[in-house]
């Protein structure tokens, strides 16, 4: 069924609001005369001049700010283009993403606008009083479900028609998709992660029908997958316990506080293996990987599950998001006992990727639609994008935008390698120290891109559009309509799903020592050889010289730390995460912008983005952030509670 059919027979006739005009209203003056009396010659000049004037001209003034147009994504990214012509050269690549591009124009787009209006709602009982916990979600979120079919956006993953580009290939499709998708991209990253899981494991019975309908293109035997990890304590706290059955299978009881796209058809879960005596292994060695289907009996009712809630989000509503009793549902165990965690692994590289590429995107669509608005937007006698400090702010968005994207897809390109059997050690080193490096920069600037503080535009425009008035405009809200963006961002959900940014940043380190240092030693060696490449650019000189610095003050930090206590380089992990983010895309940018087919463009964006302090380590190292006392003053900084001797006398007498 076509996802246009889907929407019909799910009356998901979306029309478009947009250019929509209504008839003038006219308003008479009524006066206050009494019956039967005639109103004067001037009182009737004044009706009739009154009743000339539409409510628009007289209340409200004739002019109104022009939205945003959203144009072709593929076509409107000269970087996203650029890069497929070095690595992809694919006619059918390329035609295929030009024609999604226009299909997320004309008809995702407004999908999207419908999942955030109409998000999904929970019907725990039905009119006889069964429980049915029905989630109920738009019919634009289905008619998501089936375009995710019939484009291949995990398919063409598994495919591999591309071979090793395969993995560069899908992730563009779902950089084009990610901003209009009613943030489907989320149970699409789910369904991925757990095709991979599947995968490695090995695909046989009883999960060999769900690894064919999580990869199928074919949308009536699609299926999502969901993922029910979180519990009340977090972390790997796991406390549902699974009981084995005579049959092989377990049955799982336990509270999930947080399960992400609740109404999927699977999902993988981690819980504990109670043994005959009722015992439980503690901590992630007791924890073990299981598989279970979402299915109804006969009267319609979930089997092992009991919707207890929906969470009310600030961000991310569109998805349904719940709170799940696990009461006896079957599940088949995956992973070996004890060994859920190390079995997830896979599974987590693949959301944290799939969580890069939706905030680079963010990260564009918001860049395009703030360019596209300065072409029409006038203040201060002139276009906005005549002003030069307006030029500016747009300009360092896009660098980091440019920087954001080329990271992300530099690890979609090693995942490609190490999926076709292709990846040397060292690719397979830096895409173990690169994925959480990714995930969390690209959160990081994700927000802080869409809060980029400048005040340029009229606030006037940013209350009117988001429907309410603010103090402040910040970065893209001084350009464009940008409600859902600030509540999406504000949510944070980039920036903590799949691990915050110092449980990550404590992964990077984790990273470090079970190799060796060997990862340390492929980041070295990769980015010296990026930069090898752009030698003979004169124009980049003055950005490979600020990544060769970065790169051997880092060199010089990680020799020192080495001979330092652990709670020396813990300190520093955010930083050293950072620091590995910036170098490392510097000489990305370095190395785009050295290709035959590169433009001005590519050469201005490296040398901008090399002007900023690429190794905070070395800075903050010289301001003494990780001496052994910074521990102690840090927590007293924190929980300072000093007060005066006449305060504490005060605070005595009336104890």
């Amino acid at each position: 069924m076509s996802a246009l059919r889907c929407c019909q027979a799910a009356g998901c006739w979306l029309q478009v609001r947009r250019g929509v005009t209504r008839p003038p209203v006219h308003i008479r003056c009524v006066s206050s005369l009494e019956a039967g009396s005639r109103p004067s010659e001037e009182e009737q000049l004044r009706e009739t001049a009154a009743a000339a004037l539409p409510v628009s001209a007289a209340r409200l003034g004739s002019f109104f700010q022009d939205r945003p147009v959203l144009k072709n994504p593929f076509l409107e990214d000269a970087l996203l283009r650029g890069y497929l012509r070095r690595h992809v050269p694919q006619e059918a690549v390329f035609a295929d993403l030009c024609a999604f591009g226009k299909r997320v124009v004309t008809e995702v787009d407004l999908w999207g606008r419908d999942c955030e209006v109409t998000p999904p709602r929970l019907t725990h009982f039905d009119p006889w009083g069964r429980r049915v916990d029905h989630i109920v979600t738009s019919p634009a979120w289905k008619c998501m479900k089936v375009l995710s079919a019939e484009e291949g956006l995990v398919a063409i993953a598994y495919e591999k028609r591309f071979g090793e580009w395969s993995r560069v290939y899908q992730m563009s499709k779902l950089y084009i998709f990610s901003p209009s998708s009613g943030l489907y991209t989320c149970p699409l990253a789910m369904t991925d992660g757990a095709a991979k899981v599947i995968q490695s494991i090995g695909v046989s019975w009883p999960v060999e029908e769900a690894y064919r309908r999580l990869t199928s293109r074919q949308s009536e035997h699609f299926w999502t997958s969901g993922q029910w990890m979180t519990e009340r304590q977090g972390g790997s706290d796991v406390e549902t316990m699974a009981v084995l059955q005579t049959d092989g299978w377990y049955k799982l009881y336990g509270f999930k506080w947080f399960t992400s796209a609740t109404d999927a058809d699977m999902t993988l879960t981690l819980a504990r293996v109670r043994d005959r005596t009722g015992a439980t292994t503690p901590g992630s060695r007791g924890l073990s990987l299981f598989y279970a289907e979402v299915s109804r009996d006969q009267d319609g009712c979930l089997r092992g599950i009991e919707v207890q809630r929906l969470k009310d989000k600030l961000g991310t509503r569109q998805m349904p998001t719940a709170e799940l009793l696990l009461d006896g549902l079957q599940a088949h165990r995956l992973s070996e006992e004890g060994r859920g965690v190390a079995s997830i692994a896979n599974m987590l590289t693949i959301t944290r990727i799939h969580n890069s590429i939706s905030a680079a995107a963010a990260m564009r669509r918001v860049v395009h639609l703030a360019r596209d608005y300065a072409t029409h937007r006038s203040a201060f006698g002139k276009l906005i994008k005549e002003h030069p400090l307006h030029m500016q702010t747009l300009a360092r968005m896009e660098v980091e935008t440019r920087g954001a994207f080329l990271l992300a897809m530099d690890v979609c390109r090693l995942l490609g390698r190490e999926e076709s059997g292709i990846a040397t050690q060292l690719d397979t080193h830096l895409l173990r120290l690169l994925t959480p490096v990714v995930k969390l920069y690209t959160g990081k600037q994700d927000s802080e891109l869409v809060n980029f503080r400048q005040s340029l535009c009229c606030r006037r425009v940013w209350r009117a559009l988001a429907g309410r008035a603010t103090s402040r405009t910040r970065g893209c809200q001084d350009c464009f309509e940008m409600h859902r963006w600030k509540r999406f961002s504000s949510d944070s959900v980039l920036s903590i799903w799949e691990g915050t940014t110092n449980v990550l940043s404590l992964d990077v380190l984790r990273s470090v020592a079970r190799s060796s240092g060997m990862v340390l030693h492929a980041y070295f060696t990769h980015a010296k050889s990026l930069l090898a490449g752009a030698s003979s650019v004169s124009s980049l000189g003055p950005a490979v010289r600020a990544v060769d610095g970065a790169l051997s003050e880092l060199e010089g930090f990680v020799q020192e730390a080495a001979t330092r206590a652990p709670s020396y380089l813990e300190l520093a992990a955010r930083d050293l995460a950072y620091s590995l983010a910036r170098i490392y895309t510097g000489a990305l940018l370095i190395d785009h912008a050295s290709w035959k087919g590169a433009s001005p463009a590519d050469i201005y964006a490296a040398l901008r983005w090399c002007e900023q302090d690429l190794c905070i380590l070395a800075s903050n190292k010289a301001r003494g952030c990780y001496d052994a006392n910074c521990q102690g003053l840090d927590s007293a900084l924190v929980y300072d509670q000093a007060t005066d001797g006449k305060t504490d006398a005060y605070c005595n007498l009336n104890d």
